[in-house]
């Protein structure tokens, strides 16, 4: 099992557990445990197997974790886990994602009606047996009505840039409105997460009744759930919901960190401070027993007063920012204007909607020095791919049109390449290796077990032609998970073939993934943001991967394509490349 799989089995028993109302402590262990373990960039498989190391002594796992995570990997499962399956369906857990109801109220209807699913549920409260239940009556059988939608629409988290959409309509809106001072997002939008569950926002305003009355005229505001004198809390369309708290000028700072910083950074945080004769919350920074904030005005002031950088959001997650801050200085994450070539596009020649030209035109006005070419190869016929006498006479059209771009843009002959489900490449090797840039993929078979697909991912890494694994685990966020490969082996051999992994920019994609990312930056993997454009605005999504890169901890020296064109030429392609 992966680290991945390990972790996922650690919430489902967490969540079991608190529908049963066990120890909440104990709880909220595994939860820790879950997420700890999520985030490691190397396997716990690597970590158990090291008689030097124990995977107790990291943060947030412990002894039972650890040897739990023995036995999963040992055999697979875990009994533990495998009785409560047995006793609580987990299709049941949905009804704790109804508004209000909670787990001990959904461990009562299933208790006392049977109801295992959300269909059940709402079944069971059109024909009012659910009012009858000690401790329910009809206000709550309502509720449960109405707060079914909601329930079934949060179980899908929105991508960030689907929040990102309506955050900026917010802040639009917001703008008009007189006596704002001040209107900031926070939580894990700020953070960049890809995906979102709710927004926060942060606000100073002279006249607290009027910006919450010009919050709620928000056009897709479809209900407000509460009000009161700092916070207020809207719904969004169907399920998605913002809260606006309005703060102090001099607590500004403060507020922002807390609701910025995930759980695991804050508490963090909360014990430096309490190191130090301090304590912090969402209202400053105070010695011990004062009630005089030392810092809060600024986030900069807050780390500052304990000793530390003003870490960029996207990395307050609590993996590897404090340890960077006691190295010294923080690296200096990427930015999108650092990227200077765009390796992964698509044409009319198979599935694009622009020319080659068009492309090659859009990348001059974006300023860029560099594009690849790398339309699909003929395994992907859906798309019209191409087989070698066409990929030919494309790579012979780029020669031909590239003297029209000298000075301004270098255009690549490449080819987006099938790994196969046998682990071949889907053209000959000797037209792979008359291309410039050969990217590598895998789009079919994507359900085969772990070693065929990570054997074939390693077999492409050690093709003489290739360059760059492209969407290396294959998921659509929300969509489809990421098919079972061997991250781990995966990166190793990249970093042993010298050769790079790419992240793709598609906001549906954002693939690799943080801890991918931080793992192959340790290893010393190249890697390379490219959009997957397959139009001329499909160009534009290079900026989700940056704010992905940034996640992962990426600097502009991790990133291949942030070098110059004859540095990038000299570093990452054949000498034969034009």
């Amino acid at each position: 099992m992966d680290n991945a799989q390990i972790s996922a089995v650690f919430d489902e028993l967490a969540d079991l557990l608190e529908f049963k109302g066990e120890n909440p402590f104990r709880i909220r262990a595994y939860r820790n445990g879950a997420r700890a373990i999520l985030d490691l960039d190397e396997s716990v498989a690597a970590i158990l197997a090291d008689k030097d190391r124990k995977l107790a002594d990291l943060p947030g796992i412990g002894k039972t974790l650890a040897e739990k995570s023995q036995v999963l990997l040992e055999s697979g499962s875990l009994p533990q886990l495998d009785a409560l399956r047995e006793e609580i369906p987990v299709s049941v857990l949905e009804m704790v994602r109804v508004p209000g109801l909670g787990a001990k109220k959904a461990a009562a209807l299933h208790r006392e009606l049977r109801i295992e699913n959300l269909q059940q549920l709402g079944d069971a409260c059109r024909q009012g047996k659910v009012k009858g239940l000690k401790g329910f009556g009809a206000k709550t059988q309502q509720m449960i009505l109405e707060g079914l939608e909601i329930a079934q629409a949060a179980n899908e988290r929105l991508r960030w840039v689907n929040a990102d959409e309506i955050v900026q309509r917010l802040l639009r809106h917001m703008k008009s409105c007189l006596g704002l001072e001040r209107l900031e997002p926070a939580g894990s939008y700020r953070r960049g997460r890809e995906t979102v569950g709710d927004v926060d926002l942060l606000a100073v305003a002279t006249d607290r009744a009027a910006a919450m009355d010009h919050l709620e005229s928000f056009p897709s505001r479809t209900e407000t759930i509460l009000r009161g004198d700092t916070k207020i809390s809207i719904r969004v369309g169907n399920a998605f919901q913002v809260d606006m708290r309005i703060v102090e000028a001099s607590q500004f700072g403060a507020a922002l960190q807390y609701f910025t910083g995930s759980k695991e950074h804050n508490v963090k945080l909360r014990s430096l401070a309490k190191q130090r004769g301090m304590k912090i919350n969402e209202y400053g920074l105070f010695r011990d027993g004062s009630e005089e904030p030392i810092a809060g005005e600024t986030e900069e002031s807050i780390y500052a007063a304990l000793d530390l950088p003003c870490f960029p959001p996207e990395i307050r997650e609590a993996r590897f920012e404090f340890q960077w801050a006691e190295d010294g200085p923080l690296p200096e994450l990427i930015t999108l204007p650092q990227i200077l070539g765009d390796l992964h596009m698509h044409t009319t020649e198979t599935d694009g909607q622009a020319t080659i030209r068009e492309m090659a035109d859009a990348a001059v006005e974006r300023g860029l020095q560099y594009i690849a070419i790398t339309d699909h190869s003929q395994r992907v016929a859906m798309a019209g791919g191409l087989d070698p006498d066409r990929l030919r006479a494309q790579w012979k059209l780029i020669e031909q049109i590239r003297p029209e771009y000298e000075g301004r843009l270098q255009i690549l002959k490449g080819i987006e390449c099938d790994i196969l489900e046998d682990g071949r490449m889907d053209l000959p090797d000797d037209c792979l290796a008359e291309g410039d840039w050969i990217i590598a993929s895998i789009h079919y078979g994507q359900k085969q077990p772990r070693e065929q697909i990570t054997d074939r991912i390693l077999g492409a890494l050690a093709h003489p032609s290739v360059n760059i694994i492209a969407h290396p685990t294959g998921r659509l966020i929300n969509r489809r998970p990421p098919y079972d490969v061997d991250m781990e082996a995966v990166i190793q051999a990249a970093a042993d073939h010298g050769k790079m992994l790419e992240l793709n920019a598609n906001p549906a994609r954002l693939d690799l993934n943080e801890v991918h990312l931080a793992a192959a930056r340790r290893a010393g993997v190249p890697i390379v943001i490219s959009t997957d454009a397959h139009s001329i605005d499909g160009l534009d999504v290079m900026q989700y991967g940056v704010l992905q890169g940034r996640r992962g901890g990426l600097a502009a020296n991790d990133v291949a394509n942030t070098r110059p064109w004859d540095d990038f030429k000299a570093s990452y392609l054949s000498p034969q490349t034009s």
